[in-house]
């Protein structure tokens, strides 16, 4: 027999245990057990009929609750048992909120008194009204970009679309009596971090944990953040490993972009923006690391986390928005989207750490994959020099500046281009138009790149509004906008 969720025992009574039941009443409820030790002993609590007469009066007087108090026999000895019921409005004692948590008891303050008293009225974080910000505050770029995923994902009426700014936010179940709620200056501010502390994102690459070798900051709205910071980690943070396979020239990433894509988009969604801290990237040879503020959704467990659940949102507005401008799915298919990529390219699935003040998601990279020597930092260059003389002419155009002289003669041609973002996009939008209903896989073996690389440039081309698919992944096809 132990102390849990809704046990708590004590050999006597004192008022301050008041805070215990109060602790009951915010959670699932419980009981409080008055004559029992520590290990759950029998010892008997003396005057327990009078306390039977008090408790029930200050329990109310206090609290404002009504409990069970009872008198037990057990081994000889009476104990008072406090049965407290689970209520739907918050309960306070003498001004302080306190919640059953484990086999503890917690004071709530800060963002967490906050959640709690949101949660007890039916509300969310990102819900709650933000009166400094307004329907003129909303900064036209960011709509644009939302426009133009909804009209690609077709999960918002067109007509809403071409209407006001104040008929797209009342749509989007951003406006309410009292104004914009929080979620709008998120997603449509220029500057979030004016209205909610820490609303932007951290990257770093490291060498080892305590050595940071270079960082970035990415600010701007939601949307804009997801977009500035997958093109920052695929040009910039991660690694793309070049080999050969004849004259072909091979790029293989450590990581996959769906995977990686998926988990910036959970860590934006579901964070505890109340908390006041950025999300962070760390970015190291074998491995990528994001951490958010936030926790799992009350009563779950790893298991129900990991396995098929029903989308759940920390923040159903931002969740709903990011939903209906094609970011996201709506069904609670995250993790299995992760995992299905991470296993497409020979790699474990990430692991999920909930004891780190947060939601940790750490993906490791296949040691099969990696060279055999690190290099000096997260580039897409190609380490061996060119020794041996040309004898014959380089007829491939080369589209990017050369930097480092070569001091070496060259003997034989060289017979792949070095290709620019521009150029790997214009490629696809050539083969698109040629055949619209190619797959990715046609198209990796064309260009030579990973998949990854052709899912990154089909993302930018859409977002960028010069691409579009019609139908499913399997029987639809793609369209290049004039």
């Amino acid at each position: 027999m132990k102390e849990n969720q809704n046990t708590e025992w004590k050999e006597s009574w004192r008022d301050e245990y008041l805070k215990w039941l109060c602790g009951f009443a915010n959670a699932e409820g419980g009981v409080l057990v008055i004559g029992r030790d520590d290990k759950g002993k029998a010892v008997g609590v003396p005057g327990a009929k009078q306390l039977l007469e008090v408790l029930p009066n200050k329990i109310r007087d206090v609290l404002g609750i009504v409990a069970d108090v009872r008198l037990v026999r057990e081994a000889g000895k009476d104990l008072v048992e406090i049965r407290v019921e689970a209520y739907l409005s918050p309960i306070s004692y003498k001004g302080e909120y306190h919640y059953r948590s484990g086999s503890t008891k917690q004071e709530l303050k800060g963002a967490a008194l906050e959640r709690f008293l949101l949660r007890k009225r039916g509300r969310h974080w990102d819900d709650a009204p933000e009166p400094s910000f307004t329907i003129r505050s909303c900064s036209t770029t960011a709509l644009n970009l939302f426009k133009k995923g909804a009209r690609e994902s077709g999960r918002v009426d067109r007509a809403v679309l071409r209407d006001s700014r104040e008929v797209l936010l009342t749509n989007l179940e951003l406006v309410e009596k009292h104004g914009l709620r929080r979620a709008a200056c998120l997603l449509f501010s220029d500057t979030p971090e004016r209205f909610v502390s820490g609303a932007w994102i951290k990257i770093g690459f490291f060498r080892t944990d305590d050595d940071l070798r270079f960082q970035d900051e990415i600010h701007g709205s939601l949307f804009e953040q997801v977009d500035k910071t997958l093109e920052l980690l695929h040009f910039k943070y991660l690694k793309a490993f070049i080999s050969y396979r004849g004259v072909q020239r091979i790029e293989t990433y450590l990581f996959p972009y769906g995977a990686i894509r998926e988990a910036l988009l959970n860590a934006v969604v579901h964070k505890d923006y109340g908390s006041g801290i950025p999300i962070q990237i760390s970015v190291y040879d074998d491995r990528i690391v994001f951490w958010n503020p936030g926790d799992l959704p009350e009563n779950w467990t790893m298991r129900k986390f990991l396995g098929k659940h029903p989308s759940q949102p920390f923040n159903p507005l931002l969740a709903s928005s990011f939903f209906r401008a094609g970011y996201i799915e709506s069904w609670g298919r995250g993790i299995e989207k992760i995992n299905r990529e991470c296993w497409e390219h020979d790699i474990d699935p990430p692991e999920y750490d909930f004891e780190t003040a947060g939601v940790m998601v750490s993906f490791r990279a296949n040691p099969a994959h990696m060279p055999s020597e690190t290099g000096g930092g997260p580039t897409t260059s190609i380490a061996t020099p060119i020794t041996t003389p040309i004898t014959t002419p380089i007829t491939t155009p080369i589209t990017t500046p050369i930097t480092t002289p070569i001091t070496t003669p060259i003997t034989t041609p060289i017979t792949t281009s070095i290709t620019t973002s521009n150029d790997a996009q214009s490629h696809i939008l050539a083969l698109i138009r040629a055949n619209p209903r190619i797959s990715l896989q046609e198209m990796s073996e064309v260009m030579n790149m990973t998949r990854d690389g052709i899912k990154y440039h089909l993302t930018r081309l859409k977002r960028e509004g010069m691409l579009r698919r019609i139908g499913s992944s399997r029987s639809g096809h793609w369209e290049v906008k004039p």
